[in-house]
């Protein structure tokens, strides 16, 4: 195999099809590719099997996913995390309790295989607009944000799990989901540095080995999202004096592959000071293999024609050996796990619960859920999680879109005002609504229960504060 090869495999964190080893994967593994990144479809019934089979094909090799908790999962993704999420532990704001939460997860990843979880989000939930960042914020807040950010990053880390705090330099402000378009947020550098940065500030201080990219613009600053601008990044290295891994939210996302492409978008990241390219999830639409060789393509053509400097690809490289090599010294900590108190997310859960009215509800409550598409970062859309809570307690509840007759116990599902809620309440006044969004800017009316988050430790504590345990 070539140097440029290897000079380029060890930049690249793909995604692939399937819950075992494809072929092309485990060649690309034995000629060096970095890692990859696995999403829920990859998480089977044996996962670990998986994972332990990539670890075998070449030390070093690095497995990584999204593991935010909340509504952000990938262990989890079938029955909903148990871990409460970052709105709900910024709420409690209890450091110590988001340190140990984290801790868990990061034993809980250790032991699954996964070495690197791209969490925690860091950014600042500034927008109550915002469509993508909301309930996976721990708040609107600097200060907020940036303490549990630490502390989450100490847990995870401790647990033997590298952390990734995202998404550099914010993605809090936007109004836009980069999933699906590039977000422009017309903010100067004052304005960043004491809205944005002091979160990511705080995760340097912790040790944070990877810091996440957002792909977003910020025009007074540059004409390149984030991902892709030197400017933007340098305030990670030399304001922040950050010397970790760097690396790219997915390029197969809108922001970059439907402005960009997915191939110059990664060349554009590296040279700007990317050090591993998150290509993303091939079941947006497209093939594993074609899409890795895409940009592995793309990252040797700007070598061979000096677009892309072979130092440069030499230094990221030296950064994901490192933190790869982090990761072989760490300790497993699965038994951290163990310290940790079984119910933990939901007692943070029940802390911050929020009751307004009786909530109480009668025998075969229908439940109506006007929470929407999932947010695509949360993955595989799942059945919503609150009637499998509520039928463990009453087999006689039941869910659609029409009203129930009057009398019958009626539970509204929302994450926000909108006028379809509006005309539910108007008709029935008596249903409790349960609140899964952030209330950053609205206050449901009585009765109602405001829950921190959409996970499964929420769906829980909503269903005890409805039908009693």
């Amino acid at each position: 195999m070539s140097t440029d090869r290897r000079l380029v495999d060890a930049v690249l964190l793909p995604g692939f099809t399937g819950t075992t080893v494809p072929d092309w994967l485990a060649r690309a593994v034995d000629d060096g590719l970095a890692g990859v990144c696995v999403f829920a479809a990859n998480v089977g019934t044996d996962f670990p099997a998986l994972t332990r089979t990539l670890h075998g094909r070449r030390p070093g090799f690095l497995v990584a996913g999204d593991e935010e908790g909340g509504s952000v999962t990938r262990l989890e993704h079938r029955t909903g995390s148990s871990w409460p999420g970052a709105a709900a532990l910024g709420r409690l704001d209890d450091p110590a309790t988001t340190q140990a939460v984290a801790a868990a997860m990061g034993a809980q990843c250790r032991a699954a295989g996964i070495d690197l979880a791209l969490a925690p989000v860091a950014d600042v939930n500034a927008e109550p607009e915002n469509p993508v960042i909301g309930i996976r914020s721990f708040g609107a807040t600097p200060d907020l944000v940036a303490r549990h950010t630490a502390a989450f990053v100490r847990g995870l880390q401790g647990a033997g799990t590298a952390a990734a705090a995202k998404h550099f330099p914010g993605h809090g402000s936007t109004t836009v989901d980069s999933h699906k378009a590039m977000p422009v947020v017309d903010a100067d550098l004052a304005t960043l540095r004491s809205r944005d940065l002091p979160p990511f500030a705080a995760a340097v201080e912790a040790g944070v080995r990877s810091v996440l990219t957002a792909h977003v613009l910020f025009p007074p600053l540059d004409n390149r999202p984030a991902t892709m601008s030197p400017p933007l990044l340098q305030l990670l290295r030399r304001d922040l004096g950050f010397d970790g891994v760097v690396i790219s939210d997915a390029v197969d996302m809108q922001a970059i592959a439907g402005t960009v492409g997915r191939g110059p978008g990664a060349v554009a990241a590296v040279a700007a000071g990317v050090d591993l390219v998150c290509i993303g999830n091939p079941a947006n639409g497209y093939d594993d293999e074609a899409g890795y060789l895409e940009v592995r393509h793309a990252l040797l053509d700007a070598l061979a024609d000096g677009t892309l400097p072979r130092a440069r690809l030499a230094d990221a490289g030296r950064r994901v050996a490192e933190l790869a090599g982090w990761v072989r010294r760490a300790p497993s900590a699965t038994g951290l796990a163990g310290d940790v108190p079984e119910h933990l997310g939901h007692e943070v859960v029940r802390r911050v619960a929020e009751v307004s009215g009786d909530v109480r509800v009668g025998p075969g409550p229908h439940v109506l859920d006007l929470t929407g598409p999932a947010n695509v970062a949360a993955g595989l859309r799942r059945e919503p999680l609150l009637p499998a809570a509520l039928r463990r307690r009453d087999p006689e509840v039941t869910t659609g879109r029409a009203l129930p007759d009057a009398g019958r116990p009626l539970v509204v599902v929302a994450t926000g005002p909108t006028p379809e809620l509006d005309t539910v309440r108007t008709a029935r006044p008596d249903a409790v609504v349960v609140n899964v969004g952030f209330p950053g800017r609205w206050t449901p009316p009585a009765p109602s229960v405001t829950v921190w988050g959409d996970g499964r430790a929420q769906a829980e504590v909503a269903a005890e504060l409805l039908k009693g345990r």
